[in-house]
């Protein structure tokens, strides 16, 4: 089991001056500390125009600075959006091998392509369309990154002349690829193109085995043909997390905080939006009540409670519950809502301490074990790849100067 932390990098309103600021600066914090505690990833997603719920547009900025104060933790594109529309495929893979060599080969390139309205239309994007532009992009990204020079593409949505797209990363042949999963056809989609899958998605054990044998069972098939130049086999789901030695002061923290991000999300897909005029954090207060402490009664009526909110017990057994279901990673959810700084590395510290080390000695046995099953599926799914073929030296073309050699010179 690996584990990561997550950022949308929420900011409900009101908005003070400076705290725009301050949201980066502590997220920043947030990821050393993470790295020093010995946590794997730490993501961030990308999204535009979403007021209060994500202000996370230019992840490859946010995850340059993480690489630059950090050693060891990944740094994950949870996900970067690589429709054309967004970002020209070129530019994503120069971006992702250009953070690839500052942070010695520490990253992974989640793929995504954006569900509300305010994203798709302010970009021109036809929802219709969004999944099979994504998934076109994603495939000459990883091209590119591979291949010198790329030979050119002539795609449904998009296009491009030979050109050598520079840098290449310092991982062979790129970075592990993933994609963004909301459901069980999300997840077997990323099977089926050899993606990691990273669920969006808050699941219970009984769903999180279910999509993990769905996405193992296609891995395993001759329904596997990867889009990138290897596969990534691996299920990541994210989980809620608020830690404390007592359970409700726990709860109290973190769970109207977790809350919101899911109502957040659903008033920007399934509302009317004014931009630069939404209210989201003052409705949602006025729509939850007393619901935690409705929470912390009905805990204390059934005295269990498996969670990523509450003592180290709660989410050490949370944890267990989905590394038995199959899910190879646990993303934790800790910067949402109004959640303080201060509590938020107060909880990854709690995890360090006392969560981590119960799962972090059977890790490296575990991937072993696991590599060598996979291994002969993945050699076959490679096999079944129809790579793109790279151009004979004759076939590459000469790119004309646009002013003539004696125009330079002044004759």
């Amino acid at each position: 089991m690996k584990f990561g932390v997550f950022y949308e990098l929420q900011l409900p309103k009101p908005w003070k001056a400076g705290d725009e600021h301050r949201l980066f600066q502590e997220s920043l914090e947030q990821i050393v500390l993470a790295d020093k505690l010995g946590i794997d990833h730490a993501w961030a997603v990308e999204h535009h125009f979403l007021d209060e719920y994500s202000h996370c547009s230019s992840p490859e900025v946010f995850l340059a600075a993480a690489a630059g104060l950090t050693k060891n933790i990944r740094l994950g594109h949870g996900i970067r959006q690589v429709i054309p529309n967004y970002n020209h495929p070129a530019r994503t893979a120069e971006g992702l091998a250009t953070l690839d060599l500052v942070s010695n080969g520490r990253v992974d390139f989640g793929i995504g392509e954006g569900a509300t309205r305010l994203e798709l239309g302010g970009f021109k994007i036809p929802a219709r369309e969004k999944r099979a532009m994504a998934i076109e992009a994603a495939e000459q990204i990883a091209n590119m990154m591979v291949m010198e020079p790329y030979p050119g593409f002539e795609g449904e949505h998009f296009s491009m002349p030979c050109r050598n797209v520079l840098p290449k990363p310092l991982q062979t042949p790129h970075p592990p690829m993933w994609m963004a999963c909301t459901n069980r056809d999300t997840i077997k989609i990323a099977a089926s193109l050899g993606l990691g899958a990273l669920a969006f998605s808050f699941l219970d054990k009984e769903e999180a085995k279910t999509w993990a044998d769905i996405y193992y069972d296609i891995i395993k098939s001759e329904n596997c043909v990867p889009i990138g130049h290897s596969v990534n086999a691996n299920i990541a789901i994210v989980s809620n997390f608020s830690l404390h030695q007592d359970r409700e002061e726990a709860i109290r923290r973190g769970q109207l905080n977790f809350e919101f991000f899911g109502y957040a999300l659903n008033a920007l897909v399934a509302h009317d939006t004014v931009p630069g005029r939404t209210n989201l954090w003052d409705e949602y207060i006025a729509q939850h009540g007393s619901k935690t402490e409705d929470l912390i009664a009905s805990i204390k009526r059934v005295r269990t409670h498996n969670s990523g909110i509450g003592t180290p017990d709660d989410l050490a057994a949370h944890i267990a519950e989905f590394e038995q279901a199959g899910v190879d990673q646990i993303i934790f959810l800790q910067q949402a809502g109004r959640n303080l700084h201060t509590e938020i590395c107060q909880s990854l510290e709690l995890f360090a301490a006392e969560v981590l080390p119960r799962f972090q000695t059977r890790q490296a046995a575990k991937a072993e074990a696991k590599a060598a099953e996979l291994a002969p599926y993945i050699e076959a799914a490679l096999a079944r790849k129809t790579f793109m073929q790279p151009l004979a030296e004759d076939e590459i073309p000469v790119v004309r100067a646009s002013v003539k050699a004696a125009q330079i010179a002044g004759t």
